[in-house]
Parts: structure tokens; sequence; C-alpha cells
């Protein structure tokens, strides 16, 4: 009879370091942004550590290990294994995970894009000098259709030329003259798969703000509150500045409306008046032959030169011409 002997297979010792280190940042950072670094290159990585350093850790992980120890210390990726696959990196951190995710995304480096890449912008050869000299090069400019005059030996392009669409693929033609005039035109940024806060895991593209948007739905929430703290009343000195201020408003116009004679409604009150009168006159004035009457309505122009009239510099000749008119008003109405 024989005995099969199963054989513990023994962990590295590496493995057992990287989640001993896992688990100790799990233990002292609340917010985990797990990053895919396909494609990555490690000066970028190296770039963002700098620039993370003083708030947060990084940890460039294999994805198993990761789930294991995270799924040991309690955090919620069972059914968010997708995010831990591929080459990824923690990032650990005491930050608001959004905040953390845009300062990790605004962080750019530039490269030359390779033959076969997808252009992820407009490219555009800028018009001008290229230092570079006349020769075979001239035949690259040719193919890729951007216009050209040689000056003093040296190539210079007669105007802005798009080259590429975004989207469209990268040609080594393309590849090749992007290099050779300097501009790394590819955009380099870390990509977040997710963020977990806790016991909440909160996919990428949820951690992407528009702060501008934000800004203007603030101010018509802003707005919409003092809008309904006014109807309220609130007794707040902003609310009650503009109730009082229009409370004001609708009090003269309910007293000139109703003919109440105060003093910030008489001038109103008269001016109401005036006008009324040179309306009923033109009314009556069109059925004066017949009536008999000798009523002369005012034109449109002499209703505008009483309006424009400049007032007199004495009180009391202000306050005749006003009822001279006044007069003239009633006496075209009754004949």
């Amino acid at each position: 009879m024989s005995v099969a002997v199963a054989r513990s297979r023994e962990i590295p010792s590496w493995k057992l370091e990287l989640a001993r280190e896992i688990a100790e940042l799990s233990e002292k950072h609340r917010v985990i942004l797990v990053v895919d670094l396909t494609g990555v290159p490690a000066k970028h990585v190296q770039m963002v550590r700098k620039k993370l350093s003083n708030v947060a850790v990084m940890k460039v992980v294999k994805p198993k290990i990761a789930f294991k120890v995270l799924a040991e210390r309690g955090k919620p990726l069972e059914s968010h294994k997708q995010y831990l696959t591929g080459q990824v990196m923690l990032i650990y951190s005491n930050k608001n995970p959004f905040e953390l995710a845009s300062t990790v995304e605004n962080l750019v480096t530039r490269d030359y894009y390779s033959p076969g890449e997808v252009a992820e912008t407009d490219i555009v050869i800028p018009e001008g000098n290229t230092g570079i000299p006349a020769g075979p090069v001239l035949s690259t400019f040719s193919r890729l259709k951007i216009p050209t005059k040689v000056e003093g030996n040296v190539i210079h392009v007669a105007k802005d030329t798009v080259v590429a669409k975004r989207g469209d693929v990268i040609s080594p033609d393309l590849a090749s003259l992007l290099q050779k005039l300097g501009l790394a035109l590819k955009e380099i940024r870390l990509k977040i798969k997710c963020a977990v806060d806790g016991d909440l895991v909160i996919p990428g593209d949820k951690l992407k703000l528009n702060i501008a948007e934000y800004e203007e739905d603030f101010k018509r929430a802003c707005v919409d509150a003092f809008k309904l703290a006014v109807e309220l009343v609130i007794p707040e000195p902003p609310v009650l500045n503009y109730v009082i201020q229009r409370a004001h408003r609708e009090a003269v116009h309910l007293a000139i409306s109703a003919g109440y004679i105060a003093p910030d409604t008489v001038e109103h009150l008269i001016r109401k008046a005036l006008v009324d009168a040179s309306i009923l006159a033109a009314v009556v004035s069109k059925q004066a032959p017949d009536l008999g009457l000798g009523v002369e309505a005012k034109t449109t122009t002499q209703q505008q030169e009483v309006k424009e009239e400049k007032p007199r510099e004495e009180k009391e000749e202000k306050r005749e011409t006003s009822e001279e008119t006044l007069s003239e008003g009633f006496a075209a109405l009754f004949g």
C-alpha cells in the first residue's frame, strides 16, 4: 500500500515581505487608490512618487497578493476583482479620495508617440523654422502633406498643418518626424481603476470632478436659497434689507394706484394725471368736430418736449408751471 505525501509549497520570502508591507500600509491609511501601470514608463512613476511623498505612499504590487491581503483586512473588494488585474500599483493616503485622485491624474509627463499608437488629440505641426537641414527628410514632409520652404538650407514649415486627427493611428513617418522636431505630444498620466475609502469602493470614472460645473451649481443654489429666504422673510440682514426695499417699492406703487397723496407719491400722481389727461384729450379730440368741442390734443413731439422740459431754479416757479400744465390738460378735456 503506497501513501502519497503532499509537500507543502514554500512561499518565497519576497512575497511574505510584500504581504506584510501591504497589511501595515492598509492599517495606517484610510484611502487606497488602485492604479493601472500598463504602458506607464518608470520615469513617470518616479515623478508621481516624488510629488506625493508628503501625502501618500506608493507600492507596486502583485494583484493576487494584494487581493488576498486586502480581503483578509476586510476591504470590500470581493465584487471588484476586475480592478486588481494586470500591472497595478496601490497608493495609500489619508486624504479625501476625490482630491487625491484629481492630484494624481493632473500629474502629467510627455513622451514621443511610437508607430502604431493612437493620437490622443489633434496633432499640429506649427509654422516656422524646424531647424532641420534640407535633405532627404523633405520627402517625409511631402508624404505627410506638410507645406515647406527652404531658407538658408533650413526647412521651414509654411503654415500650421494638422497631420493627424484624434483617434488616428500614428504612422512610422509621423513618429519619426515628431522626434526630429522635438514634439513630445503624448501625455502620460496614471489611470485610476478605483478608490477604496473605508468600506466604500468608488470606480475610477466616478472620481473625476467637474469643478466648474459644481461652482455653477453652487451659485444657483445660493440664488435659489436667497429667493426662498426672501419669500419666507428669514430675519437675516441681507434678506431683511432686500425685503424692506421691496416692501417700500410695493407700498409706493400701491399708494400711487390708490391716489394716496404723500411726499413719496405726489410727484408720481401729478405725472400720472398729466399722462392720463393727455391720453384722454387725444381720444376726445377724435370726436371733437362731431361734438362741437375745440379740443387740441398734444402731439407726440409736444408730449416729449413737456417731459424733457428742464425744471426752473425756483420751487414756486416749478409749482406754477405744473399747475398751469395741469390746468391746460383739464381745460382740454372739458373745453
